[in-house]
């Protein structure tokens, strides 16, 4: 079972007709009970920073996901914004992310990037696997994924890095540590490499 937290962000209508598809059970979690019992957790993330953190703070999710992710080890996979609330601090904002993944949220510089539009980092985009990991079984670097963002998780650590993509710098597109994983990029935009990532973690 995949609990899909619903927080008012991110397209999770599309995560559900891909897990459909697949016929993989889900449900969408709109309570701390739902999440008490999830097996799976999936972070979607469509907005700001603070605006994502401070939701989950006020319908009382921080608790519960810190106790299911770092002492029952549940995997979890944060998408695009739910990946970015994995590390410790945004650029985008003033609030703490969940800390999950020692790192920072910067800012694209965009006097790297040679070509307009600049920012957001907005399209497709292909990937270099840094280590092996199972949630990038049969996933095609040269294909990449959908990206739509203008901020990166800068790791504090190298070994938490899984991939990485080129955009004016190489920033890290992938990051893993333990039970937790977290993807830059949007699955459910992605097509086959979305599907197949999105099957991956079901089988994590």
């Amino acid at each position: 079972m995949i609990t899909i937290l619903d927080y008012g962000s991110g397209n999770i209508n599309a995560i559900r007709n891909i897990y459909e598809r697949l016929n993989i059970s889900y449900e969408f979690a709109t309570t701390i009970e739902q999440i008490i019992k999830a097996d799976h957790i999936l972070l979607p993330g469509v907005g700001a920073f603070d605006e994502t953190i401070s939701t989950l703070q006020k319908k009382g999710f921080t608790e519960v996901l810190n106790k299911k992710v770092q002492e029952e080890k549940v995997p979890v996979l944060g998408i695009c914004v739910g990946m970015q609330m994995l590390a410790d601090t945004s650029e985008e904002g003033t609030l703490n992310g969940l800390g999950w993944i020692p790192g920072k949220v910067k800012k694209f510089d965009k006097n790297l990037i040679p070509d307009k539009p600049k920012i957001p980092h907005l399209g497709w985009n292909s990937i270099e696997i840094s280590r092996n990991c199972p949630l990038f079984k049969d996933i095609d670097p040269d294909v990449g994924f959908y990206f739509v963002h203008s901020y990166y998780f800068e790791c504090a650590d190298e070994a938490d890095v899984i991939c990485k993509t080129i955009y004016g710098n190489t920033f890290h597109s992938a990051v893993n540590r333990e039970n937790v994983y977290g993807v830059q990029f949007h699955p459910e935009k992605s097509h086959d490499n979305g599907i197949q990532l999105l099957r991956n973690f079901a089988n994590l």
